[in-house]
């Protein structure tokens, strides 16, 4: 008869790349492959005897033993799917088939590593989580949050932060930075000389470790923050250029990164830049609809929404607010004279001198040309509008120092008080409006109070003394 030419058993579960496991009634580890040292990372040495629990993702310890006792029980279980700690710290995802011997009292099992199959479909699923994240968050800083949560299902992200760079500006900011330790850092340029400056500067991904940080901070990089143990950053890369990085950093050793980390970052981070950068375009859009691009102000559809809101809140509470119309006296003279580039210089210093003049509650809006408007909140004397609106005339009768030419304007302004001189947006507007061209028609005098027709509710001209204006 011929010899049977296939290798003794022993040989065969030797060479196969699963590891075949026998378990005890307790638990404990009787006999494990060789295989199992490729997978988990111990040699059989280290397991023999213990529990086989132990080496389990806390995570799945519970659902682990309730499959041990349905086994136990038995029922066979094929595709039986958990997490185990590696030796060096890594998760490996393992699909077991296992069954119970009720003669031997062991139940015996092969383990299948699916690690880099569970990875695969899990940058798949971030990948399509990404895309779905960009039409829900509501707002950029719910796109980050959202991020951080993809990011960590398929990474330790407790310490997760996204660097972006406005190039216009030459501005890094943090938006959104989430820190054990530290709060967000002040917005700084880009050549501050930082870590995630580093990684958008270079368009490079950046792995620092307590055995690489001498040679890579060797030219005194300082972290965002405090110094962490491991730090990795990727930058944000679209078809524009690079606008940002995103970071992981541990301040342990529990949480360590290393290439395989860089490059599951480096695999969604395209995504990320691309869905940020939709949600930037998206919401800049949205506020250069409401904004004037100009001087960055509420524009007039934004303006009147606040102030529709700010009477309804002043007509429940019965508190007066004010508005005021202002017009700036000679500047189209300035702008025929020194060009339109100065005129939009000059129309942006203004703006930021009225801001300077205001409350953090009240707006300023700009509602076409060289017209701006306020509205002043919780205003309990009409004479407190007119303290206000000289500040403002006082501010834009210094002096403008525009690309080294030295430029003089002034401004009329009108005023208009809730209720005393309308009950609607309406109405305060031509109250305002009407003022204020009376204060220009009557002249510039630096100090002069005068006072200008107004309206009624049925819009028919009211007494000249029913409106304040004050003119500059």
């Amino acid at each position: 008869m011929e010899k049977n030419g296939c290798p003794p058993l022993s040989t065969v579960i030797e060479l196969l790349l699963d590891a075949i496991c026998v378990v005890d009634a307790e638990g404990n580890y009787l006999y494990v492959s060789s295989a199992y040292e490729r997978i988990f990372g111990y040699t059989p040495e280290e397991v023999l005897g213990t529990p086989m629990i132990r080496l389990v993702h806390p995570d799945d310890r519970e659902r682990t033993l309730q499959t041990a006792s349905e086994i136990m029980a038995g029922q066979a279980k094929p595709s039986f799917q958990n997490r185990y700690i590696r030796k060096d710290g890594q998760i490996v995802h393992i699909m077991w088939s296992a069954r119970w011997s009720g003669t031997d009292r062991v139940r015996i099992a092969v383990a299948h590593d699916i690690t880099e199959l569970k990875r695969a479909e899990s940058m798949q699923t971030a990948l399509l989580a990404i895309s779905e994240a960009v039409h829900s968050a509501e707002d950029l800083l719910a796109l980050f949050q959202r991020i951080h949560q993809i990011i960590g299902e398929l990474l330790p992200a407790k310490n997760f932060f996204v660097a972006l760079y406005d190039e216009r500006r030459d501005e890094l900011s943090f938006p959104y930075f989430v820190d054990e330790f530290d709060p967000p850092p002040a917005p700084r340029k880009l050549n501050s000389g930082t870590l995630s400056a580093e990684v958008i500067r270079s368009g490079r991904a950046l792995l620092i470790t307590p055995s690489n940080s001498v040679d890579m901070l060797g030219d005194g990089l300082p972290y965002a923050g405090r110094d962490s143990l491991d730090w990795l950053g990727v930058p944000l890369t679209t078809p524009n250029g690079v606008i940002g990085a995103i970071v992981v950093q541990s301040y342990s050793g529990d949480v360590r990164y290393t290439v395989e980390h860089q490059a599951l970052l480096q695999f969604v981070s395209h995504q990320v830049a691309v869905a940020i950068e939709r949600k930037q375009n998206a919401t800049w859009l949205k506020y250069i609809a409401a904004h004037d691009v100009l001087t960055d102000l509420p524009n007039r559809e934004l303006f009147h929404d606040r102030l529709d809101t700010a009477l309804a809140a002043a007509r429940r509470d019965h508190e007066r607010l004010s508005v005021l119309y202002i017009d700036l006296d000679r500047f189209k003279q300035a702008n025929d004279t020194f060009g339109h580039d100065a005129g939009d210089a000059l129309l942006c210093e203004t703006a930021r001198r009225i801001r300077g003049c205001l409350r953090e509650a009240d707006t300023v809006g700009r509602l076409g040309g060289d017209e701006f408007a306020v509205l002043l909140r919780g205003v309990h004397r009409p004479e407190d509008a007119a303290a206000v609106a000289e500040k403002i005339c006082d501010a834009l009768r210094q002096p403008f120092d525009i690309n080294g030419q030295r430029l003089e304007i002034s401004s009329s302004i009108g005023i208009a008080v809730f209720p005393e001189h309308g009950d609607d947006r309406k109405q305060l507007m031509r109250y305002a409006d009407a003022a204020m061209y009376e204060a220009k028609k009557l002249g510039r005098s630096p100090s002069a109070t005068m006072h200008a027709p107004g309206f009624n509710k049925d819009d028919t001209l009211l007494d000249p003394d029913a409106v304040q204006a004050t003119s500059k």
